[in-house]
């Protein structure tokens, strides 16, 4: 099984979503007989689309020079990574009621048509049917999925369009006012969700 471990918390240490995640992929390797991660950490640095990366990506791909390959090259790395995944794990730290600015550029970087979604007959269509992901969100003083969090709908959004609709959330909500309770029961919800839920099966190759 190949997960792909998103960290996104600018904490390297004392981060609620690096924890957790760290608790998740050991849950799964106690279950799983064979479990390799590749991690991405994006507080490490990410790039953003500026006007030459929308003109390597918007240019077809037979006309594309040099340059519009190495423009792009970081792009399809991170693409290859999440087309590669059985599962993803993603930490969403809520920042100021959305999501850091590097998990957006993330998703600027995989959000690719042609690569990853597919504009049809009836709409967009995404071509990474048949993961599982999880998002491993935490807030200070925010309620996780009330109106003023709009990190996590986003993040569920932006996955069903790439056709990943096998999502589960595990909250450590409010922690300024919860404080460890809202780590142990997140911590009780991967417990949950990886020993007792439905078995996960390898379907990367179906991506």
């Amino acid at each position: 099984m190949q997960v792909l471990r998103i960290d996104a918390s600018g904490r390297q240490d004392q981060s609620s979503t690096r924890g957790l995640a760290d608790n998740l992929i050991n849950a799964l390797a106690d279950r799983y007989s064979s479990v390799e991660v590749v991690s991405r950490d994006l507080a490490l640095g990410m790039p953003h689309v500026d006007q030459s990366w929308i003109e390597a990506n918007f240019t077809p791909e037979e006309e594309r020079s040099a340059d519009h390959l190495q423009r792009l090259s970081y792009s399809d790395r991170l693409v290859d990574e999440f087309k590669a995944a059985d599962v993803i794990v993603i930490g969403v730290p809520i920042y100021n009621f959305g999501i850091p600015a590097v998990l957006k550029a993330w998703v600027d970087m995989v959000a690719r048509a042609r690569l990853t979604f597919r504009y049809t007959e009836n709409g967009p269509e995404g071509l990474l049917k048949g993961k599982k992901a999880y998002l491993l969100v935490a807030s200070g003083g925010v309620a996780v999925d009330s109106e003023a969090d709009f990190a996590t709908p986003y993040m569920r959004h932006v996955l069903g369009f790439l056709g990943i609709t096998d999502v589960e959330v595990v909250t450590a909500t409010q922690q300024n006012k919860r404080g460890n309770e809202s780590i142990s029961d997140a911590r009780a919800q991967i417990a949950n969700l990886v020993h007792t839920g439905k078995p996960l099966e390898p379907v990367a190759r179906l991506a």
